[in-house]
């Protein structure tokens, strides 16, 4: 194994999506396949996920991109269009898109689609990121249900700022916000996220959108997926290139930031920031050699890192090194970068390869 591997467990996929519906079994579920389904393979995930209600995808050339694939299920643009060819090729395709601001309904209002196209209508309730303000919202909803272009009823949508942080009161805030703008609005409702639908049940509604969870990855900070019941889809391998033996008093790698404290081997590992592996990696985090954890030493350099094998003596060329996955945790991996598991798995390169497990 020359080239790094990243093994994907679709069966972990539907055990995550079946926890998914187990912590909301009354909402629709619309899968988050944003960023390339999470650095998992957008088309592979939305072609496994057939018990989902509709696939959510941060782009229109993302959904294009699904139905040329072969995808028929629901699709909807979570950004929505940006101008009036991708608002023709969303009505043409068959793609549903969430509407925030005033120049999307202008596009709406102001020309001829070939059909009418289902719209979610996006609010502003904390984010402050996209969404209609309160001021706005009103006036907005009625020259959405008065346009023709559009289905009714619409979908209502927000997005909540804080839902892995369970003790931060902005969720409950964001809710009783959403509930009294929206009371007498028609049709359907979404709130919750990977955080709340774990954590607070009155913000499932009609429709949840999970993403991180249903890669394996808990949305609490110092959780592991497992906590919650969930499994990692993603494997990530390499494999062991070299082993040296290096004696006291020598350093390991670029800057000599490692120094030996006594003779001890030491680990290359064919995977490096050119990879995904992020360069600013802490020393010591681990990583898995023959089931053993085995710490990090030395900078990260573009096709190699270097690792302590004090602990695994017998480790030998060839031997698989784990980078992340179900016995090596990727929120684990992602604390020592300082990073976020969706950062890692968005990050990962060209040059390594994807394989189902059998």
């Amino acid at each position: 194994m020359t080239t790094p591997i990243a093994q994907i467990n679709l069966d972990a996929l539907h055990h995550n999506f079946s926890v998914v519906k187990a912590y909301a079994p009354d909402s629709k579920v619309l899968v988050v396949l944003k960023a390339n389904g999470y650095g998992h393979g957008i088309v592979r995930i939305a072609k496994t996920l057939l018990e989902a209600d509709a696939f959510g995808v941060s782009r229109v050339d993302e959904a294009l991109m699904l139905r040329q694939a072969g995808v028929t299920h629901p699709i909807v643009a979570m950004t929505g269009f940006s101008d009036l060819e991708e608002l023709k090729a969303c009505a043409q395709f068959d793609v549903q898109v969430v509407i925030h601001s005033d120049y999307q309904i202008d596009y709406l209002e102001q020309n001829n689609l070939v059909k009418p196209i289902t719209v979610w209508f996006k609010i502003e309730t904390g984010l402050g990121r996209l969404g209609f303000p309160i001021d706005k919202i009103q006036l907005a909803y009625q020259r959405l249900m008065a346009c023709s272009q559009i289905k009714k009823p619409m979908i209502t949508l927000s997005h909540l700022a804080s839902a892995d942080n369970v003790s931060n009161p902005k969720t409950a805030q964001q809710l009783a916000r959403f509930q009294k703008i929206t009371a007498s609005f028609e049709g359907p409702q979404s709130l919750a996220r990977s955080a709340a639908i774990i954590s607070n049940p009155d913000t499932h509604l009609d429709w949840v959108r999970p993403g991180l969870m249903l890669y394996g990855a808990s949305p609490f900070p110092n959780e592991v997926g497992s906590d919650r019941g969930l499994q990692a889809v993603m494997t990530m391998k390499s494999q062991l290139i070299s082993i040296n033996h290096i004696p006291k008093g020598e350093t390991v790698g670029y800057g000599e930031t490692w120094k030996c404290e006594e003779d001890m081997p030491v680990g290359v590992v064919g995977f490096g920031y050119a990879d995904g592996y992020p360069r600013n990696m802490t020393q010591g985090t681990p990583v898995l050699i023959n089931g053993v954890r085995c710490p990090l030493i030395g900078r990260v350099s573009m096709d190699m890192i270097t690792v302590d094998l004090r602990t695994c003596p017998h480790a030998k060329i060839g031997d698989v090194a784990i980078l992340w996955g179900p016995e090596l945790p990727i929120e684990i991996i992602a604390k020592g970068a300082n990073t976020t598991p969706y950062n890692l798995w968005v990050n990962i390169s060209s040059r390594v390869k994807f394989v189902e497990k059998p």
